[in-house]
């Protein structure tokens, strides 16, 4: 069969860089880190006392109070992500079916700080039941794609995939194979997450996962750097609406970029570590290749997953290194989680919607806070420090990878 063409009509974010596309993407070619002091939680008693908030959102300019106090804060986010998107896309449910448009939308943790809240009262009230009637709903994972399809009337597909800090790269990477294969004309997809709370910081302390560089946290994120000691946690949503070429057209849609491929693989070999020598990466980048028909010198941007992590990255830059070569000839990288921190299942979400700016712009961002590359990382890999740098790109992959080995990429080109 003819597979269908699949481009983004719609953007939309809430970061720790801004509560909106511009504000984000601003923000992020101007190299502003994102991290401060835990404002969401008490966290003085922890090894990790900073995080990348999303800072001054305002609930109830989507909700009324009464319907805010239903929904956990990854809810919040999800609705104002998608709320831009969809405004963005210039989307009227009056103009197209709705059983063909959908939604799917992904979290790895759902509501964990609900979670916590409601453990928190049980336990001290000495075990007497206090649970909220809307305990369940509010910490579901799938629960902020059900509210985006009431939101907007979609009666079409709809689901959550959950696969950890893959999450929402699987989920645009979803929508894609649906739409191109005639399944639906438009799809909201992406992912939020709010995971800045006793349990999750707790936890990822305890694996020694997180950065503890609590008299700097703006200089924390390092990724690629000698001293880099952990990532830092984020939080915030992005939203893209994915829609069927020639239904965008007929509508005279705004297009950004088209979607070219997506790839998939496990690393197979442990919990919580990737594969040493990236080889669950470097099958996912081929493959994702391979779908969009490119080669490896085709790709002029790519969004490393790059956590700061003094392993993670390691294995990410062999696995580049076996695919592109250690001195590849139209390859630029950047690592953003060093001004957004990791937003864990919403991290491919927010990737993808900078790789499709990059190519709108033409304006590659920046790694920050990198000062010494590893010994490990070539000379000739070409990894854009300190200052957003001007280029035209034509091609951008985005990387990400999950807890329990899963990985998952996304290639985005100019509209063809």
């Amino acid at each position: 069969m003819q597979l269908k063409r699949v481009v983004v009509t719609g953007l939309g974010a809430v970061s720790p860089l801004g509560n909106n596309v511009a504000d984000s993407w601003n923000n992020l070619m101007s190299g502003v880190s994102g991290a401060g002091p835990i404002t969401k939680f008490d966290a003085s008693g922890f090894k990790t006392r900073f995080a990348c908030e999303v800072k001054g959102f305002d609930t109830l300019s989507y909700f009324d109070a009464k319907e805010a106090r239903r929904l956990d804060i990854f809810s919040h986010y999800s609705i104002a992500a998608a709320d831009e998107a969809f405004r963005d896309a210039n989307l009227n449910i009056a103009e197209f079916d709705k059983t063909r448009a959908g939604v799917i939308w992904s979290s790895s943790v759902g509501g964990m700080p609900t979670m916590d809240e409601q453990i928190i009262d049980y336990a001290s009230h000495r075990g007497k039941p206090r649970f909220s009637p809307f305990l369940v709903p509010k910490i579901i994972t799938n629960i902020a794609s059900g509210l985006i399809s009431i939101r907007f009337g979609l009666m079409g597909i709809n689901f959550c995939p959950v696969s950890a800090c893959a999450s929402s790269t699987n989920a645009i990477a979803d929508a894609f194979n649906y739409i191109r294969l005639g399944k639906a004309d438009i799809i909201i997809t992406g992912g939020a997450e709010s995971a800045i709370c006793d349990s999750s910081m707790g936890g990822f302390n305890a694996m020694k996962a997180l950065s503890e560089r609590n008299d700097a946290p703006e200089k924390a994120s390092r990724p690629f750097d000698k001293d880099r000691d952990g990532f830092v946690m984020g939080e915030g949503a992005a939203g893209l609406v994915l829609e069927e070429y020639e239904h965008a057209k007929a509508r005279g849609a705004k297009i950004y970029a088209e979607v070219l491929g997506a790839g998939f693989a496990a690393d197979a070999y442990h919990l919580t570590a990737t594969h040493p020598e990236g080889m669950g990466a470097y099958l996912g980048m081929k493959n994702a290749l391979e779908d969009a028909d490119l080669k490896a010198e085709d790709v002029d941007y790519l969004n490393a997953h790059a956590t700061s992590t003094p392993t993670g990255d390691d294995s990410e830059i062999r696995s580049i290194i076996k695919l592109f070569g250690e001195k590849p000839k139209n390859l630029s990288i950047s690592a953003t989680k060093s001004m957004t921190g990791h937003l864990l299942g919403a991290a491919g979400a927010i990737e993808a919607l900078i790789c499709v700016m990059t190519i709108k712009d033409g304006v590659i961002p920046p790694t920050i806070n990198t000062e010494n590359l590893d010994d490990d990382t070539p000379q000739g890999l070409d990894i854009i420090l300190g200052k957003a740098r001007k280029k035209s790109v034509n091609v951008a992959m985005s990387n990400t990878f999950g807890f329990g080995g899963h990985c998952a990429i996304a290639v985005f080109g100019k509209l063809r």
